[in-house]
């Protein structure tokens, strides 16, 4: 699959500081160094990670550590959150980063929390805050399409498939078909 000339070109501008985000039951807050343990544990799960493009396996605290000096210290640019409750306990992460040339929406929740709607909920605060301060930019997405949560979870924002390709998942240890799939501010319906 080839991208769309508008993906090549370079991004006009960026958001600024990811900010603090209230939602209904969810908080999405800068990361910290303290996160580590908690990405350490869930991303050390196989349900979790055989979703992930991005996550080395097997993982490790060190691996979230590693990645949270990057996250913490400015190093990675656009938006990285960790999804939080009252208890600021992460519980997973949201990130809307620059990547092949569009911003791009990764996600996931710790498998304890799956099926009670803080996926939708987390990834709906994020964008509506992300168009808030970027209202003419498209948000891209790729998961797996043996992700039918996440596929659900899209289609239910107002995402429309774009396209599809194979990506290699470290936690799969093969190629896996992708569906990818855009968002722009006037199709975002909010959770």
């Amino acid at each position: 699959m080839s991208a769309a000339p508008a993906l090549t070109r370079p991004l006009a501008r960026d958001p600024g500081m990811a900010p603090l985000v209230a939602g209904e039951r969810v908080i999405l807050r800068p990361l910290r160094l303290a996160d580590a343990d908690a990405i350490g544990l869930s991303l050390a799960d196989a349900q979790v990670a055989r979703m992930l493009a991005h996550v080395p396996v097997p993982y490790f605290r060190q691996d979230a550590l590693d990645w949270l000096v990057c996250a913490t210290s400015g190093m990675l640019p656009g938006w990285l959150f960790a999804v939080t409750m009252a208890d600021d306990v992460l519980i997973g992460v949201v990130s809307i980063v620059p990547r092949d040339g569009a911003w791009t929406i990764e996600y996931w929740v710790n498998r304890f929390y799956w099926r009670k709607g803080f996926g939708r909920m987390a990834v709906s605060a994020a964008l509506d805050r992300f168009f808030q301060r970027m209202p003419d930019a498209r948000v891209l997405s790729r998961v797996p399409a043996d992700d039918a949560p996440a596929l659900k979870l899209q289609a239910g924002l107002g995402f429309t498939v774009s396209g599809c390709d194979e990506r290699f998942l470290e936690a799969r240890g093969r190629m896996v078909m992708m569906i990818e799939s855009r968002i722009d501010a006037a199709s975002l319906r909010r959770a």
